[in-house]
């Protein structure tokens, strides 16, 4: 069977400027979470990019991280050093309101499956939201759910199944969605008509958990 990984992390040549980023959640009690995960996912798309990738610069950096507060971290990896920037952590969401986007994912797009700087389309969406809504969900060419701007899709189906969209659909190999993985959820292509029937929707990610949503306008 074929690896769908393997195939959006092929034949990529990055302009000229491109960066890989990890946004990672750094906490006084416990330090950087999941960052094994964080800089193994960086090290695959170096390795598909041609960057070189110093996973020991990394850890030295994550690890010289100091605060009394939560942190949002940025590591990013060019064609040459590497950095980190910091700022406080988003505050906790307790609910999302979530549109649906007119623009449509090619699930084909290599660069979906890799956190790079090449997101102009979910720059600009996040930059648009209408007031009163938190986030996006995009759609593929074959109206396939695959994901928010910021954000995985995790959706409770009315059989008790939890399922996330596969990458064959077109998205982001996130870290949350790796973890939930392992705790149950299972890949599965999701259409708007799985929404609707949903006993539970959420999106989320690694720096902000999941958070409960309602999809706008599907009903």
């Amino acid at each position: 069977m074929e690896d769908p990984l393997r195939k959006i992390v092929s034949d990529l040549t990055p302009p000229e400027g491109t960066e890989i980023i990890e946004t990672l959640g750094w906490h006084p009690d416990t330090g950087v979470r999941h960052a094994d995960l964080h800089l193994a996912r960086m090290g695959r798309t170096a390795a598909a990019l041609g960057y070189r990738f110093d996973v020991d610069i990394a850890q030295s950096l994550l690890h010289g991280l100091a605060s009394l507060q939560p942190l949002r971290c940025r590591l990013a990896l060019g064609a040459g050093a590497m950095t980190l920037t910091t700022a406080p952590a988003p505050p906790t969401q307790q609910h999302w309101r979530v549109g649906i986007a007119a623009e449509r994912l090619a699930s084909t797009n290599p660069w979906l499956g890799h956190k790079t700087t090449q997101r102009k389309l979910y720059n600009t969406a996040r930059a648009n939201l209408p007031a009163g809504q938190d986030e996006w969900l995009f759609l593929n060419e074959q109206d396939e759910v695959c994901e928010g701007a910021i954000s995985t899709l995790f959706v409770a189906l009315s059989d008790g199944t939890r399922v996330t969209p596969p990458l064959s659909s077109g998205l982001l190999p996130g870290i949350l969605r790796q973890t939930l993985l392992t705790q149950g959820y299972v890949e599965r292509v999701v259409v708007l008509d799985d929404l609707r029937r949903a006993t539970e929707i959420q999106m989320g990610n690694a720096l902000r958990g999941l958070i409960p949503c309602d999809i706008i306008g599907i009903a």
